[in-house]
């Protein structure tokens, strides 16, 4: 009969790869090294056992759940794990009730870890803000939405907002090179070889997801049988199957040229160049979300405020792609790059932004004028501000720091829907 250590072993070999290759040290964790490389807040924050309320937001497989994990093997205080889809607001009291007894009885902290934290509503939420602010839980949230509008207010001003990033391509590579050879953890035990195109197609076509790549890196390994010799050869063609997702009928070089091409044809507004280069980037394999994307940026760099409905006619097509797919999806998709390639252009706004954001850069004294202030906590009595209703919705005054008040970022331009913003300052 198996014992304890027999059983748990046992589970431990039957969990995913990606499971299994899951790092237990900060210094072992793949990517996000904006947050967690060497010196930074978040390193400094585990390693120190000090870290505070906050939501971990990124999409899956970048290691959120990861870090969680890292964080609980390390820290000196309890951890509590809980998913905000299987648990309600009876689950939380209990465990805010137990991290009360636990550091009042024994000044132990307690972590709570809730998973997919943008399930829960406002109640729910609202049950574990007081033992946040009195100290008697840390919490930790994890989510692949953005917190500031899937989740309630009340908990995101009380915790600090880490986001979480799309792991390199490279990283990807590492960690499949090394789950390859790892005898312990990994696939090192089976006599198998993996062609470099079949291992940098699954990186390809995981797109920053490591959980992804590793369950395709695993479903090819144990999937094809071995040859003559033993041996299991994964190739270009079994990767595709593993991984569900053909590999681009083009070079990494003509993949960047036809994207550059169908940005360019956009801005030139010809509408057959952009049609036919997004479709030979959809026959090639190509993410028809990267088309989206692009699109959306485009309709806004280079048509702007000639005409508004540009963008809204991208990001149209954007949800539309998500949520209809492919291949009807092609349809509205071909619409809105017709449109953006047919409206008026003006980068003015481009060139507005680019000028203010360098502004901000360059000039540090930028006090905020006097009858610009907010008058409801000044002690000092703010006057002189114009209420622009009372003059017929306009009226001039300034607005800039006293710095740049002669200033002119945005220039609209005579194109389109644009020609109607210009007007003279009296």
């Amino acid at each position: 009969m198996n014992d304890l250590f027999d059983v748990i072993d046992n589970v431990s070999k039957l969990a995913p790869l990606a499971e299994r290759m899951r790092p237990s040290s900060i210094d072992d964790f793949v990517g996000q090294s904006h947050i967690v490389g060497k010196g930074k807040l978040l390193r400094r924050a585990i390693s120190t056992d000090s870290l505070g309320s906050c939501i971990f937001y990124g999409r899956p497989g970048c290691g959120k759940t990861t870090l969680a994990n890292i964080i609980a093997s390390t820290t000196q205080s309890s951890f509590v794990k809980m998913n905000a889809v299987s648990s309600g607001v009876a689950d939380a009291k209990k465990i805010i009730e137990q991290a009360k007894d636990r550091l009042k009885m024994y000044g132990k902290k307690t972590y709570l870890l809730l998973d997919e934290c943008h399930r829960w509503n406002k109640a729910q939420s609202d049950c574990v803000l007081s033992a946040i602010e009195e100290g008697y839980i840390i919490f930790i949230g994890s989510t692949t939405e953005n917190p500031f509008i899937s989740m309630t207010k009340a908990i995101v001003s009380r915790c600090r907002i880490f986001e979480f990033k799309n792991l390199p391509d490279d990283d990807i590579k590492s960690a499949l090179r090394k789950a390859i050879d790892d005898k312990r953890n990994g696939l090192g035990n089976y006599d198998a070889t993996i062609c470099d195109k079949a291992i940098s197609h699954i990186v390809w076509a995981s797109d920053g997801d490591l959980r992804t790549a590793y369950n395709a890196l695993e479903l090819a390994v144990l999937s094809t049988p071995p040859d003559q010799n033993g041996i299991i050869n994964v190739t270009l063609e079994i990767a595709e199957e593993s991984i569900q997702k053909k590999a681009l009928s083009i070079d990494e070089n003509m993949y960047y040229d036809m994207i550059s091409a169908f940005c360019k044809s956009l801005r030139g507004s010809d509408s057959d160049g952009a049609l036919y280069w997004s479709n030979r980037l959809l026959a090639a394999g190509c993410d028809p979300m990267l088309i989206c994307r692009r699109l959306v940026v485009h309709s806004a760099e280079d048509v702007g405020m000639a005409d508004p409905r540009a963008q809204l006619m991208a990001t149209s097509a954007m949800f539309a792609m998500q949520n209809i797919g492919m291949p009807e999806g092609r349809i509205p998709l071909a619409n809105a790059i017709v449109y953006v390639c047919e409206a008026s252009k003006s980068n003015s706004v481009y060139l507005a932004q680019a000028g203010a954001e360098e502004a901000v850069r360059m000039v540090k004294d930028d006090i905020v004028p006097l009858h610009l202030r907010d008058v409801n906590y000044k002690v000092e009595k703010v006057k002189g501000y114009k209420y622009p209703h009372d003059f017929g919705g306009w009226v001039e005054q300034q607005y800039l720091p006293d710095k740049l008040k002669n200033e002119v970022f945005y220039k609209p331009l005579l194109n389109g829907y644009e020609s109607r913003l210009v007007r003279v300052k009296k």
